[in-house]
């Protein structure tokens, strides 16, 4: 593995932001060339890459590799990459890139890492037991419960359950989960956003929060005591809410953070109000981690109309939360 650096000597003075470029035959390649050529002098980035894939990418998209200011720390393909094209032999090659980023921040060489999309399947092919960034990032530092928050500006959105079929749901949420999602929202709301005071909207699972048992009962016997017991540690916790009132925008402006109940009850409405400048946050991790809110989009990659907006916004939140802290 080498480095290649920038002519200038780096500012320690800034957030240092590392960037895994995620698969490599899908988008991460060349967002991470966008970015940097769009980012500015806010922080000091490396990206953890093939340096042949980043400088065949970037040219595709019509950006001078040698013109950019970002750091690259070389990673080597176990086979060259083909836009669009996916090869489970470079499985090893994304773990890894994972893996170099951590070591870099618990070497106190990076303060934050922020990460391009990477294809589960084609990892978990290769036989690596893998459900995403962020349970895996997650047993790698020992985190007992890591919490997927999508960010775009006010609008903070957790789950309490994440890469789960939907059949499944319902018997992993517990009171006790709940609780302890709630002491990590609450601590990481004041820990990253300086939220002295951070109010907490909770979803119901069942449709109209169960309507009183009528449409299932998870909120009378799992979600209101957990809520209850969050209260009782001093956390403003409110609901069960249903989800379809959650989210309408004079209830959303109540609260600094909403607690839904799996993937695709709170990331739809995220999503539609600000796909592509979202972002997602691991909560609970002794890591700053940000990430892009999107796929690999294998059919533009190599195109140059992917739109690097969300890799962008995922950058900009890492360097704030790192100055904060």
């Amino acid at each position: 593995m080498s480095t290649s650096r920038a002519d200038r000597e780096p500012s320690r003075s800034r957030p240092r932001i590392v960037i895994t470029s995620g698969e490599p035959a899908g988008i991460g390649p060349e967002l991470c060339a966008q970015v940097a050529k769009d980012f500015g002098r806010e922080a000091e980035l490396t990206c953890l890459v093939d340096r042949n894939l980043f400088d065949e990418r970037s040219r595709a998209i019509g950006i001078d590799p040698k013109l950019l200011s970002m750091q690259i720390e070389h990673h080597s393909l176990a086979v060259p990459s083909r836009a669009g094209e996916l090869d489970v032999r470079n499985a090893a090659y994304v773990i890894g890139l994972l893996d170099g980023a951590l070591a870099g921040i618990q070497q106190g060489r990076f303060d934050a890492m922020v990460t391009a999309p990477v294809q589960k399947s084609v990892i978990a092919e290769s036989g690596v037991p893998f459900s995403g960034h962020t349970e895996y990032l997650a047993e790698r530092t020992g985190t007992p419960l890591p919490i997927m928050m999508l960010v775009a500006d006010s609008l903070r959105v957790a789950l309490a359950t994440t890469h789960l079929p939907l059949r499944r749901v319902p018997d992993v949420i517990t009171r006790r989960k709940i609780l302890d999602i709630l002491k990590v929202m609450h601590a990481d709301l004041q820990r990253l956003w300086h939220i002295p005071n951070p109010r907490i909207a909770v979803c119901g699972l069942n449709p109209h929060a169960g309507e009183n048992g009528l449409l299932g009962d998870e909120e009378i016997h799992v979600i209101t005591p957990a809520i209850e017991d969050a209260k009782g540690l001093g956390i403003e916790a409110f609901g069960p809410i249903p989800a379809d009132t959650a989210f309408v925008p004079r209830e959303m402006e109540r609260y600094d953070a909403i607690l839904a109940m799996y993937h695709d009850q709170g990331l739809p409405v995220l999503k539609h109000a600000s796909f592509g400048a979202a972002v997602n946050v691991t909560l609970g991790l002794p890591i700053i981690r940000t990430s892009v809110d999107h796929g690999t989009a294998l059919t533009l990659a190599g195109t140059g109309r992917a739109d690097s907006g969300s890799l962008a916004a995922a950058l900009k939140l890492a360097v704030q939360l790192v100055e904060r802290r």
